[in-house]
């Protein structure tokens, strides 16, 4: 017979397990608030308390102009949030011992090649996730920004053409492009595209019952968020918040770097499993508690960005990434946790491990403030801390980058020097190549010069002279970053080669026309 625990053993366990901690009391009229004051269409947030869903709800519509609201079973685009899915797709074959973490790539996936020979040789599973593989910050994004008629093999044979901009495993850089190839790379190895293999492995057993992996499938579900954004300024972030078209999302091919849809209801499924280390409600696992481990151990140190005196406390000492994951601490406590974004939607994910917490916020628009001020918000609540004001003081921040992205813009476009174009239009006309982009296509006609990115459906327009021999798009759709184009010209005056870059400072890096090198094509009749 076992002995009968004491009343005070018994009341001191009660005090060492404490009851769920609760959201805060006030956390839907504060969403609300928030909501109406920064002007976002919707906001959608999931909460997870020691197993247990404590919120699920939503905000707000899902679309301007409409009066659809946002519920707990409304999919948002969850962006980068998603790559921690992509890890956990590659968890499982782990588990099933058809890959391992450091196996090389090329041992699954023959023909991939990175730039530099030894690279491709030696770069490893784990390599392609945590962003130390010597690309540049958002290096090759151009090729699923913000569509593309590239599969998603195609733009993994590209790959080979990026040079590096750092030695391998020297530095952090945040990527996509891999996050691409772990997707063929699932897809090499189990026989089913990233899209059903996430579909059927990952989020229906996981119990996200909403979630979509494949964007068709997102269009034909009616409760659906669609993205928003503030583009009738000088820069965006500024001017009215207007929905954008649905479909100029990141592209298909890139989909297992930010490709996933969930709901407030599927968040909170994923949190839990997170928090279980793969265990499900169920008994069964989605992948083992090995495999958890792995994908939140730190990997790549990462560099800590300096924040003003007001938002000090949300500084890191140290900070990590690890598969899918960034490792961090606050307030003495290790936070694991993620954003992401796609154009029109930013989420973030939180997991707070020693308070079996986690939560999710998603919303339908691009308001960094009031995301990151719900987030540390409720981060705070959890870790038992007085209230610090963060929402309004994110906002504060957030208004004042833009405004400063503002006063820059208006700075170095104030005196264009009145110089130039060297050439008549006609002659700046022409197929450009880039080896890993592909064509970009300049033409002259009755209007002047257009460009037309081949590669990317209706990512064209006009190009108006700025200065001596550059010129700034002006897209026919407004929702893509304008950037200055500036031809190079050889000794006998003809176009050498092209270079671009962002128009704003604060443009997303996604943009990366700075990576571009592109050479004319000969004609060869």
């Amino acid at each position: 017979m076992k002995p009968i625990r004491s009343l005070a053993v018994v009341a001191l366990l009660a005090v060492a397990m404490p009851a769920r901690a609760e959201p805060p009391k006030n956390l839907a009229d504060t969403v609300e608030t928030l909501r109406k004051d920064i002007g976002a269409p919707g906001v959608s947030i999931a909460i997870v308390e020691k197993g247990q869903t404590t919120l699920a709800r939503g905000w707000g519509v899902r679309k301007l102009g409409e009066r659809a609201p946002v519920d707990a079973a409304t999919l948002f685009q969850t962006g980068s949030t998603g790559k921690a899915m992509t890890a956990a797709a590659l968890a499982i074959l782990v588990d099933e011992g058809k890959i391992g973490w450091d196996d090389p790539v090329i041992q699954h996936m023959p023909w991939f090649r990175m730039y530099d020979p030894w690279v491709t040789r030696e770069i490893t599973i784990r390599d392609l996730l945590v962003h130390r593989s010597g690309l540049g910050l958002g290096q090759g994004d151009l090729m699923f920004v913000p569509r593309t008629h590239l599969t998603r093999k195609q733009t993994v044979e590209r790959v080979a053409h990026l040079k590096p901009q750092t030695s391998f495993r020297s530095a952090y850089a945040y990527d996509n492009i891999l996050y691409t190839v772990a997707g063929q790379l699932i897809e090499e190895v189990s026989g089913q595209t990233w899209e059903v293999f996430m579909r059927d492995r990952v989020l229906r057993p996981g119990g996200m019952k909403h979630a979509t992996s494949d964007s068709e499938d997102r269009f034909r579900n009616p409760n659906r968020s669609w993205p928003h954004a503030r583009l009738s300024g000088p820069l965006r972030g500024l001017g009215e918040q207007q929905a954008l078209d649905e479909r100029d999302e990141l592209g298909r091919n890139g989909a297992p770097a930010g490709g996933l849809a969930l709901s407030a209801e599927d968040m909170a499924a994923w949190l839990k499993i997170q928090l279980a280390h793969g265990a499900l409600p169920d008994g069964k696992r989605l992948f083992s508690a090995a495999q958890a481990a792995e994908m939140w151990k730190p990997v790549t140190p990462m560099p800590i960005a300096e924040l003003p005196p007001e938002l000090k406390p949300a500084q890191p000492m140290q900070q990590a990434y690890a598969l899918g994951w960034q490792v961090q601490d606050y307030r003495g406590h290790r936070i694991i946790q993620h954003s992401g974004g796609v154009f029109g939607s930013i989420t973030r994910v939180v997991l707070i491990p020693d308070r079996q917490v986690g939560f999710a916020i998603m919303t339908n628009s691009e308001e960094s403030g009031l995301l990151l001020g719900l987030t540390f918000a409720l981060i705070d609540h959890y870790l038992d801390q007085p209230d610090y004001g963060w929402p309004k003081k994110w906002q504060d921040w957030y208004a004042a980058r833009l405004e400063g992205g503002r006063q820059y813009l208006a700075r170095s476009q104030a005196a264009p020097a009145k110089v130039g174009p060297s050439l008549d239009p006609a002659r700046y006309a022409g197929r450009y190549r880039d080896p890993w982009y592909g064509d970009v296509v300049v033409a002259a006609g009755a209007g002047g010069l257009t460009i037309d990115f081949t590669s990317t459906p209706r990512m064209a327009g006009r190009l108006k002279h700025w200065q001596y021999d550059s010129f700034v798009t002006d897209f026919d759709d407004p929702a893509i970053e304008p950037a200055y184009v500036t031809f190079a010209l050889d000794a006998d005056g003809k176009v050498a080669g092209v270079t671009m870059k962002a128009v704003s400072q604060i443009a997303d890096f996604s943009w990366d026309y700075h990576d571009l090198d592109l050479k004319p094509v000969e004609d060869k009749k």
